[in-house]
């Protein structure tokens, strides 16, 4: 059976995706969610789309089925852009990628939105508070500042004719990081995609709605390997 690769998006750690996970694997599943780079470890290094597409390409085999959700959708498109034959099927969950202008001040909203529910972790509030300050995006540490304004500023140029790959995008109603006028959009500009809205998923639904998730991804894994 083939693996399930989950690349992660702006999040300090996978912790909320331990509800989805057990539900996938305990289907039968195989997953393997990768840490990204920069975010789950402490890192000082800046990263660029480019560090990302190489260390994407490192970490999942050709081939394969693999699943972005947000930036890590972001990762996914930039490396299917790239290789457009590196993976056999491409699940884009509420993902970035898609190119809207924003102020800086917009950054830090966005920023602080994705972390809002993470914050309930101990773990995770200290290192949330030290990159978002209160409301300052100044005192966010300099690395990854400089590394989110990399990947908000990668979308200007990614070129969606050159994704070859079949893909699905599964996208929550309620999500207002990613909205669903950018899920439309990527739809449009992709030659090979099918795309679903789901009525009540915000922009993280392994947290909001990790059943409904989890027998989402396991429907479709199981139709796609027919």
């Amino acid at each position: 059976m083939m693996d399930l690769y989950i690349v992660h998006g702006w999040t300090y750690t996978i912790e909320p995706w331990k509800k989805t996970l057990e539900i996938l694997k305990e289907s039968g599943l195989k997953v393997k969610i990768l840490r990204v780079p920069g975010l789950t470890e402490e890192s000082k290094k800046v990263f660029t789309i480019e560090d990302y597409v190489k260390w994407a390409d490192q970490n999942i085999p050709d081939g394969a089925i693999a699943l972005g959700h947000s930036n890590g959708g972001r990762i996914l498109l930039n490396l299917c852009a790239k290789k457009p034959e590196k993976l056999k099927y491409l699940i884009l969950l509420d993902s970035a990628g898609w190119y809207e202008p924003s102020r800086r001040k917009k950054i830090v909203e966005r920023i602080a939105k994705i972390g809002k529910p993470l914050k309930k972790i101990p773990s995770v509030d200290k290192i949330f508070h030290r990159l978002t300050g209160s409301t300052d995006y100044s005192r966010a540490p300099e690395n990854m500042k400089k590394t989110l304004a990399n990947m908000l500023e990668s979308d200007k140029t990614l070129n969606f004719s050159q994704i070859k790959t079949r893909t699905f995008l599964l996208w929550g109603k309620k999500d207002t990081i990613t909205p669903p006028r950018q899920a439309t959009a990527i739809y449009e500009r992709l030659p090979s995609a099918e795309l679903k809205f789901y009525a009540n998923w915000t922009h993280a639904p392994y947290i909001s709605n990790p059943e409904e998730l989890a027998k989402a991804l396991i429907n479709l894994t199981r139709r796609i390997k027919e």
